[in-house]
This record gives C-alpha cells, sequence and structure tokens, in this order.
C-alpha cells in the first residue's frame, strides 16, 4: 500500500530554530544510529521512519558508518526514501557524516579533503540523494589541519552537496576555531552534535556558551545515556538489555548500584511529573534554548510515541531541577 504521510503531522510537534539560521528543527528528531542496519528487519525500520514522519519528525540523522554493518542503514534509508518518501523528500532534514572509520588503508577515516568529499559522495550514492541538508564532521582529527577539513565542508556546500554544515564531538576551544573558520569562507556552521545528557555534562563547560555566542545550534545526542536513563535498569540488569549482551555503547560496569541509586531517584521524580524517567531525560536536555533539537534511537513505535509525549510537560520548576541537581551532585 501506497504510504500517504499523516494530515495532522505538523500539529504536535515543536519546531525550533536552529542557532542564527533560517532552519528550523523538530524538538525531536530520530537517529539512525541502530535500528536500521542490515541485522534489523527493513519492514520495521520503514514502520518507525513513517511514524517519526506521521508525528512531525522531519528531521534524519545518517552517518557513513551506521549499521550494521558500515554503510547499510544510508542503503536502507535509501531504499525506503525512494519507497515511501519521495514525495516528501522537500519536508525532510536529511544529515549525514563523515569522520570515523569507513573504509580500509589511510584515506577512509578522519577528516582530509580526501576522505570527506569521497565519503559524502558515496552516502549520496547509498541514499539516492542529489544532496544532503547537514553535512557533519563527525569528530577532530588531530594530524589533518583544520583549515583543510573546514575548506572542504565550505567546498561541499558550493558544489551542491550539502545545504547546510555541521560539527560533532568538538570541544568548546576547537569548536570556536572550527565555526570562524566557516564563518571567514561564507559557510556558516549550521549546528554542533554533542553527547548531552543527564550524566553525560560535557557540554555545559563552555562549548554550550561558545554554541550560543556564534548563532549555532545544537542537537544531543545519546540523551538517555544508552538506555541508562530509562525504566529498563530500575531492578537491575535484564538478562536480555543492551548491557547484558556487553554492547560496547553500554558496558554494565557503567550500571554500578551507585549509578542504579541515582536512577531510581531520578524515576521518582519523573513519575511526579506524570512522566516515564525516558520522557523527563528527553525534557531536561531540552530545558532551555540552548538544545535545539534531541536525537533519539528508536526500535519500538511506542518508543517515538513516548519522546513526542514529553513536549506536552517539558517545564521544571526551580525546586525540581535543584531536586535532580541533588541527586547527580
Amino acid at each position: 500500500m501506497v504510504y500517504q504521510a499523516h494530515s495532522s503531522r505538523y500539529e504536535s510537534m515543536e519546531y525550533r530554530r536552529c542557532g542564527r539560521s533560517g532552519l528550523k528543527l523538530p524538538a525531536i528528531s530520530l537517529g539512525l544510529w541502530h535500528n536500521f542496519g542490515d541485522t534489523t528487519l527493513i519492514d520495521n525500520s520503514r514502520q518507525l521512519l513513517r511514524r517519526a514522519f506521521d508525528v512531525g519528525i522531519t528531521h534524519l540523522d545518517l552517518a557513513n558508518n551506521y549499521g550494521p554493518p558500515p554503510g547499510s542503514a544510508e542503503e536502507n534509508f535509501g531504499r525506503i526514501l525512494r519507497e515511501d518518501f519521495l514525495p516528501y523528500r522537500d519536508e525532510l532534514i536529511i544529515s549525514t557524516k563523515a569522520g570515523y572509520t569507513m573504509w580500509d588503508g589511510p584515506y577512509g577515516d578522519w577528516g582530509s579533503r580526501k576522505y570527506l568529499i569521497a565519503s559524502l559522495d558515496q552516502s549520496l550514492k547509498r541514499m539516492g540523494l542529489e544532496y544532503v541538508d547537514i553535512f557533519y564532521h563527525h569528530r577532530p582529527d588531530p594530524e589533518t589541519p583544520l583549515e583543510e577539513t573546514m575548506r572542504t565542508l565550505d567546498n561541499l556546500v558550493r558544489q551542491g552537496k550539502a545545504l547546510y554544515v555541521g560539527l560533532s564531538n568538538y570541544p568548546a576551544d576547537l569548536a570556536r576555531q572550527a565555526i570562524d573558520m566557516l564563518n571567514d569562507l561564507g559557510t556558516p556552521c549550521l549546528i554542533h552534535q554533542p553527547k548531552y545528557s543527564l550524566f553525560e555534562r560535557g557540554p555545559e563547560n563552555g562549548l554550550l556558551d561558545v554554541l550560543q555566542e556564534k548563532g549555532v545550534g545544537s542537537i544531543a545526542f545519546s540523551p538517555l545515556a544508552g538506555g541508562q536513563l530509562t525504566d529498563r535498569y530500575l531492578n537491575g540488569i535484564p538478562a536480555d538489555s543492551r548491557a547484558a549482551s556487553g554492547s560496547r555503547f553500554l558496558n554494565p560496569d557503567q550500571l554500578t548500584e551507585e549509578k542504579l541509586m541515582k536512577v531510581r531517584k531520578l524515576n521518582a521524580i519523573a513519575e511526579r511529573r506524570g512522566q516515564k524517567l525516558s520522557q523527563m531525560a528527553l525534557a531536561w536536555v531540552l530545558r532551555d534554548d540552548k538544545i535545539t533539537s534531541v536525537l533519539i534511537g528508536a526500535s519500538k513505535i511506542s518508543q517515538i510515541d513516548d519522546a513526542v509525549g514529553m513536549l506536552a510537560n517539558r517545564r521544571f520548576s526551580a525546586a525540581e531541577q535543584a531536586e535532580i541537581e541533588a541527586v547527580l551532585a
């Protein structure tokens, strides 16, 4: 059956301006890091994407190495785009990235002009696109001159292969340098993607202030700390969980009794707010305008619905904020 997007898809979502640009992003964006590779049934991936768009999630975030195996998330997304979403292409913000290992040899990683241009060409081919809306450098390269990487991002916009460019995982000082270089080149940095959650506060040490000062948007990844900030681990580590399987994204050693105690206390605060812990954790990341959007992953439609349901209650009283800080101290 031909997919037709829900006519009310823009009614419940909140759209926030990305820095000082003309672009607005949904408060919730969908990341295709997990659950869209070849190990997942494509019909499940299709249902997740359809539901996301039907509730106003217009921003879909990929990277060259998403899968598994690397590249398969873009390929599978490209197929679903072609079969379901082509009539809606201009309603979507599609982003991808390069910066982590993608292929063997010295040209398949980091931040050289050679790698970034080849990688984006490959990504466009896998997805069947003429351009992406946002192209990110996925992580700083300690060896390639920053000027080379930023000049390449500028060139890719001028070639029409990306509408905007962004940074990910850049610390505050390096982000400031990169943003200034892009401004000088005439291709402003649209957005920065940091890891940020109740359990990962690093961006508060200068990065968010730099982005606000420079008029750059931000989108937080891993806002649920790999699943720690959900009700999944309230009673320990379930046998079928990501932590139990020894996933490199969530090690059981991270879930100490001290950490689990904090999770339970945060859950109690969420319950008093009439929310699930995951909803409160997302609302907390979005609590002020320094964060443009929060990036969720999903393996079930209910997780998308929960995230969007959070928008009805994303304000915190001063007392609630103080109580949360006391738990985290």
